[in-house]
């Protein structure tokens, strides 16, 4: 297969690159390094097998040859990056959907969106089906993701019904691992990142609110037999191991050996208090579930940023 991705040098984006091309794909990465990073795709530069696009998916887009899948991946995915880029993150949810969805249509290609488990909002079902609706807060802070990517959700099912395209919508749950960004504002990286600096820990209101942490390996996975043996309808892959805010703080510090303090502030508006996938569709048809525990998991993801910091210079390790 030859397939395109959108976002391809960004945390997902690049794994999921990487696990095409180890089934012996063909990849086109395409990515405007909004958020995205050359280092993430630097080792698949010169793979006969991998090519790269700089664009932005936003604006008119073309690809040349043959394509039998188009994976979109391309947006802000972290609340520090689309509330400093509302505008960016509300386009790519839209033209860039668009866009991607008309170079599947017109190369007869499968397309697989990547949509969010923030389309839920701050849910009042628990853990979080398919079939939920939703509680979101269309004008709220958190919106301008939120409803891009309901949009984007929507907009795949209308070329999905109207133009008989082959759709793949995939609802992801928190996910860590190396590639994340040591500033992305996400909470596994930012408490990592703390901890190794010293730091204290920002722990948002008194740290009883819950997250599922699934490792970059089980979710990509999860995302690559979704492509190949989905329906069109969405699919939440995540991990359901419930951990409160303040846990994963407690276990960071364990496994950093920091002595880091807690430094707690107010909860942001319309932070979920809850966040769980339901996979029940997920074992059905996919026979897929996660198997990385979290503590390996950060085990993995510590080793990659004590790495990273190291290689940053004295002032910056400061910041």
């Amino acid at each position: 297969m030859r397939v395109l991705v959108t976002g391809a040098a960004g945390f997902l984006g690049s794994h999921l690159c990487d696990r095409f091309l180890a089934d012996g794909h063909r990849v086109v990465g395409m990515d405007n390094f909004l958020t995205g990073s050359p280092e993430n795709i630097a080792h698949l530069m010169g793979n006969p097998h991998f090519e790269f696009l700089e664009h932005n998916i936003s604006t008119y887009s073309y690809v040349a040859g043959p394509l039998d899948g188009v994976l979109h991946f391309a947006s802000p995915a972290s609340p520090v990056d689309y509330l400093e880029m509302p505008i960016q993150t509300l386009k790519v949810g839209s033209l860039g959907t668009h866009n991607a969805l008309g170079i599947a249509k017109a190369k007869g290609a499968r397309f697989l969106l990547a949509s969010t488990s923030e389309v839920y909002g701050d849910p009042l079902v628990h853990p979080q089906p398919e079939s939920y609706w939703g509680n979101v807060n269309p004008i709220g802070p958190r919106g301008v993701y939120d409803e891009a990517k309901r949009f984007a959700e929507a907009i795949t099912m209308a070329y999905h019904r109207f133009h008989g395209v082959d759709t793949r919508i995939v609802r992801i749950f928190n996910t860590y691992g190396p590639r994340m960004r040591p500033n992305d504002g996400r909470v596994v990286s930012n408490f990592i990142v703390q901890a190794l600096r010293g730091q204290p820990l920002t722990v948002y209101g008194d740290g009883s609110q819950t997250r599922s942490f699934c490792y970059v390996q089980d979710e990509v996975e999860g995302i690559y037999r979704l492509f190949h043996q989905g329906d069109n309808l969405p699919t939440n892959i995540g991990n359901p191991g419930e951990f409160t805010v303040q846990q994963l703080a407690d276990l960071v510090l364990e496994l950093t050996g920091s002595s880091s303090p807690i430094d707690r502030r107010p909860l942001p508006e319309d932070d979920p208090k809850v966040r769980q996938p339901d996979l029940t569709k997920a074992r059905a048809q996919l026979g897929w579930e996660p198997r990385v525990p979290l503590r390996e998991g950060l085990g993995h993801t510590i080793a990659y940023f004590r790495e990273v910091l190291a290689k940053q210079p004295a002032e910056a390790r400061t910041l």
